[in-house]
C-alpha cells in the first residue's frame, strides 16, 4: 500500500477518533452538570428568601444574597445547630475510629490466625448480613437505655461500632496481603498484633482510608438511631437538626437549606481529601465486578 493510501485511510479513522473523544468529553460534561444541580440548587436556595424560594418567578441567583442565613442559622435558640454540628463530627471521627479498629482486627483474625472454627465464626458474621436492622433496633434500644446511655455519645456511637459487611471487606484484603512480610515480622519476634499494628496497618494506609470515607459518610448521615438516643437536644446530630425545621406549622426554607449546605462541607472536605487513597483501597477489597 502507498503512503498516499495509507494516509486516505488513516484520515477517516482519525477524525472518527476526534468525533468519538468529543462525545466522550461532551456526555462526561453533561453528568458532571447534572450531578452539580443539587448543589447549586441548595446554595442558591440558602442564599435567598423563603419567598424567593416559593416564588412563581425563577431567578438563577437571588438579588439580595442573604448572608444573615447564617447568622440565625447558629443564633436559633430553638435548634442548636452549632452544638448539633459538633456532635456530628465527634460522632463520626469516633464511629470511623472505632469501626476501623474493631473490624479491621476481627478481619485480620479470621484471615490469618489459624482456629479451627474460624470459617463457622466467619459464616455467621456472614449471616448477621441478612437480618434486618429494623428486627435489632428495639432491642439495641432496651440494652443502651438500660445502661443509662440515653443522650450520650456512648448511645450513639458503641452500637455502631462492628459491622459484618466491614469486618468481611477487612478479611477479603487480608487474605491477599502478602504473607511474606508477616512471616519475616513473626521470624524477629513480633506477636500477631505486632504484625498486624507495625506491619499490616502502615501498608494499608490505601485501604483503610477507602473504608474510612465509607464510614464517616454513613454515621454522619445517620438518622434514625441518633433520633431516638437523642432525645435531649444537647445530643442532637446534624440530621435531627434538619428535620426539626420541617414542623406541622411551618418550614423554615431558608434555614433548611443553609443548614444542608453547612452540613454537607464536612463530607465534600473528607472526600477530596481522601479521593485518591478511596478509588485505591475499593480496587483492592478482593470484590470484582
Amino acid at each position: 500500500m502507498t503512503t498516499t493510501a495509507r494516509k486516505a485511510t488513516t484520515a477517516p479513522a482519525n477524525r472518527r477518533g476526534a468525533f468519538g473523544s468529543a462525545g466522550l468529553y461532551a456526555a462526561t460534561a453533561l453528568c458532571a452538570l447534572l450531578f452539580l444541580v443539587p448543589f447549586y440548587l441548595i446554595v442558591r436556595n440558602a442564599l435567598s428568601t423563603d419567598a424567593e424560594i416559593t416564588g412563581e418567578e425563577w431567578q438563577f441567583f437571588p438579588s439580595d444574597i442573604q448572608w444573615g442565613n447564617i447568622s440565625e442559622l447558629f443564633s436559633d435558640d430553638l435548634v442548636p445547630f452549632g452544638t448539633a454540628l459538633w456532635n456530628s463530627w465527634v460522632v463520626g471521627v469516633a464511629h470511623t475510629l472505632g469501626t476501623l479498629l474493631v473490624c479491621s482486627l476481627a478481619g485480620y483474625g479470621l484471615a490469618r490466625i489459624p482456629y479451627r472454627h474460624a470459617n463457622k465464626i466467619f459464616y455467621l458474621v456472614l449471616g448477621t448480613l441478612m437480618v434486618p436492622a429494623a428486627v435489632t433496633f428495639v432491642p439495641s434500644f432496651v440494652l443502651v437505655s438500660s445502661l443509662g446511655w440515653v443522650s450520650s455519645y456512648q448511645g450513639l456511637i458503641v452500637p455502631g461500632l462492628f459491622s459484618g459487611f466491614t469486618c468481611f471487606l477487612f478479611r477479603q484484603y487480608f487474605l491477599g496481603f502478602p504473607k511474606e512480610l508477616e512471616e519475616a515480622a513473626r521470624v524477629d519476634g513480633l506477636s500477631y498484633w505486632g504484625a498486624y499494628w507495625r506491619i499490616v496497618v502502615p501498608n494499608s494506609k490505601n485501604f483503610f482510608a477507602a473504608i474510612a470515607v465509607i464510614t464517616f459518610i454513613s454515621g454522619w448521615n445517620a438518622f434514625l438511631w441518633p433520633l431516638v438516643i437523642g432525645q435531649d437536644q444537647e445530643a442532637w446530630t446534624v440530621q435531627v437538626a434538619l428535620s426539626s425545621y420541617m414542623t406541622n406549622q411551618t418550614v423554615n426554607f431558608h434555614l433548611i437549606f443553609m443548614a444542608t449546605a453547612i452540613s454537607i462541607l464536612p463530607l465534600v472536605f473528607v472526600f477530596l481529601f481522601l479521593q485518591r487513597w478511596l478509588v485505591q483501597g475499593v480496587a483492592q477489597t478482593g470484590i470484582k465486578g
